[in-house]
């Protein structure tokens, strides 16, 4: 490889060291790197409460009202991040408030997902030569997030992180089993919003990585793919965070090298170890069902 010849960047080599010093010699790379590590540490922890509470419907509604919120704040002259926050709390609220059981859920976040999607259409329009800072928003733009975005980013993240500790164990239990938990004293209605809460802060956190378009990449494949290899609620955090973080560092590494946006590498990288994981999975319990029946 050539290092740096005529401010171009050279491609990799086997010689890790230098290719991790060519990276790391961009502010922007570092900003991409410590960002996107911070989103998937939070995105593998919350993950797992949204696959195992069944809310991969409600993570996508909560991605495109954080679009309408974006979107909003461009048309009002605000920060972006700001209203991605602000939107997606009141949404997540709503919908935690309208649905406990899956079916009356599904229909709150149906009929929340339509309106983000008329109101962030209705802003587009009204603030066309903001086209460019949509795309963005939909697909992320990892590469761009300044200092200050990254403190803005790590500061929610650190409080949602903090959250999630202070209600592990009966977000934990009403996430098994809710009636259960209902009759024995544990707030289910309290825990579902604060968690669609949470899930909207983390929502917003991600956008700034994958957009909303790619979120289900950093929020639901790691913690699926982890809750096949694991049943042990610690161990699959712990795993789908590692995934996580592997799958934003990765798709950084390679984006930096290939004129592509890494928010795609990220998410077929999560997709690829989801699918590896899932017929790797079904492949050893055909196996055994097998060998039972025989």
């Amino acid at each position: 490889m050539l290092f740096q010849t005529n401010n171009r960047i050279s491609g990799p080599t086997w010689d890790l060291v230098a290719d991790f010093h060519q990276v790391f010699q961009y502010d922007f790379m570092t900003n991409a790197f410590i960002a996107g590590t911070v989103v998937a540490i939070l995105a593998g922890v919350v993950g797992y409460f949204v696959v195992l509470r069944r809310l991969a419907f409600a993570c996508e509604a909560l991605s495109h009202g954080g679009f309408a919120g974006a979107t909003g704040a461009v048309v009002l002259g605000q920060d972006v991040f700001l209203g991605l926050l602000v939107f997606t709390s009141v949404t997540g609220g709503f919908m935690g408030l309208l649905g406990d059981r899956i079916r009356g859920r599904d229909v709150a976040i149906g009929g929340t997902l339509a309106f983000s999607l008329a109101l962030g259409s209705l802003f587009l329009t009204i603030s066309t030569k903001f086209a460019g800072q949509a795309v963005n928003i939909l697909f992320g733009n990892v590469l761009a997030i300044s200092s200050s975005d990254l403190v803005f980013v790590a500061v929610f993240a650190v409080l949602a992180l903090l959250l999630v500790g202070a209600i592990y164990r009966p977000l934990l239990f009403s996430s098994v089993d809710a009636e259960i938990a209902d009759a024995r004293g544990v707030p289910v209605r309290f825990l579902s919003v604060a968690f669609m809460v949470l899930l909207a802060v983390t929502v917003s956190a991600s956008v700034q990585v994958v957009g909303v378009l790619l979120i289900f990449a950093l929020l639901i494949l790691p913690a699926a793919a982890a809750q096949h290899i694991t049943a042990q609620p610690s161990h699959a955090i712990a795993l789908a965070v590692v995934l996580a973080v592997a799958d934003v560092w990765i798709g950084l590494l390679v984006g930096f090298y290939v004129p592509y946006p890494p928010s795609f590498f990220i998410t077929a990288f999560a997709f690829l170890t989801f699918v590896g994981v899932r017929g790797l999975s079904t492949g050893v319990a055909g196996g055994r069902h097998a060998r039972t029946r025989s």
